[in-house]
């Protein structure tokens, strides 16, 4: 009697041994998500790399691994240093447009407003949930051309993700603080994302309700070619009373037609500029601008990870709020305060989320 009570409690525990690993197969076989990240940048770019590099960060947070249970595909679109004309935009959104139908996503991430603009927003209503990352235009007139959301808070479509906050009036502040600048000049261009940041001063330094005024005299200029710059430039080194500058000018043409990106930009600033420039984000400052307050592309990158993962968990995307850049960041690079002959106060750097000393 004891040998057949032993042999169905084995006959049961292997039975029931057998049902879990059939389970755990039948999990494991489930098939992978789906992810589709499209650039406006080309490979590698200093806004573009640390923004997908967030957003992986919180997919493997969130459980999710390249290699396990999500395939990720990218299209760089290319569109600041080489197709940076509207026609070759919009070619460009129709390959990413091509290739992401062919990866048959899950969820589809954009890092920018030209991905964003041209594909994103031209498919409000789809089934298909899309996330952003680092739109420097205003998600309300985005709304006016192609209506895709109801409110920040409760966009009920298709379409969520983070604003690229700047929090241009903080690093003014930070800079004026420590240096007592009487003025500082505030630069833009005419591009796309340009226009964008022209926008985002306005709203952040000369018409936000109930703000205090700014410990420096202000003074925005939009710049139209790489000859102007240079100029410009000059104009800085030799007025005593700009103390600073902040850097928002991204894509310029010289009068030859030849295009200049953010890193030309950013070099020549280094070999010529006498003053100190704000960066607009933590990667500008890495490559050497001084520093002070200023967005973190990897934390904006991270939360929008954060809402993919919502989403591909069974989230929707109509109820994930559109939120702001999460984090502005503390960040000097010790090399360009040494070349500039700039001190910075010891609390100051103790204070620091990062300093860059090459």
């Amino acid at each position: 009697m004891k040998n057949i009570f032993t042999v169905l409690l084995t006959v049961t525990f292997t039975t029931c041994a057998f049902l879990v690993v059939l389970c755990q197969e039948s999990s494991w076989a489930s098939p992978p998500k789906r992810l589709f990240i499209i650039h406006s940048y080309e490979n590698g770019h200093i806004c573009g790399q640390p923004q997908h590099a967030g957003a992986i960060k919180a997919l493997e947070e969130a459980g999710f691994a390249v290699g396990r249970n999500i395939v990720i595909g990218t299209y760089y679109m290319d569109t600041k240093k080489n197709n940076n004309t509207p026609p070759l935009i919009q070619e460009q959104a129709v390959n990413a447009k091509n290739a992401l139908i062919k990866f048959k996503p899950d969820a589809v991430l954009t890092l920018d407003d030209n991905a964003f603009r041209t594909v994103a927003l031209q498919a409000a209503g789809d089934t298909t949930a899309y996330v952003f990352s680092g739109l420097n235009g205003q998600p309300e007139m985005y709304n006016e051309k192609i209506k895709f959301m109801e409110s920040r808070a409760k966009p009920s479509g298709n379409i969520t993700g983070v604003y690229e906050k700047l929090y241009i009036r903080e690093a003014i502040q930070v800079l004026s603080t420590m240096h007592r600048l009487d003025k500082v000049l505030i630069l833009d261009d005419q591009s796309p994302t340009g226009k964008a940041i022209a926008k985002q001063v306005e709203l952040e330094l000369f018409i936000h309700e109930g703000a205090s005024p700014t410990p420096s005299e202000l003074e925005q200029r939009t710049i139209n070619s790489w000859e102007e710059f240079t100029q410009v430039i000059n104009e800085i080194n030799n007025d005593d009373q700009i103390g600073a500058f902040y850097l928002g000018t991204l894509l310029l043409h010289d009068a030859a037609g030849k295009v200049y990106t953010a890193s030309e930009i950013i070099d020549y600033t280094l070999e010529n500029a006498k003053k100190p420039a704000i960066g607009l984000n933590y990667a500008f400052i890495k490559l050497g601008l001084y520093g002070g307050a200023t967005v973190d592309f990897f934390a904006m990158g991270h939360l929008a990870g954060q809402k993919i993962a919502e989403i591909l968990k069974g989230g929707d995307p109509g109820i994930i709020p559109i939120e702001d850049a999460p984090k502005v960041a503390l960040v000097f690079n010790l090399k360009r305060a040494n070349d500039l002959s700039m001190d910075i106060p010891p609390d100051i750097l103790m204070a620091a989320d990062e300093v860059f000393s090459k």
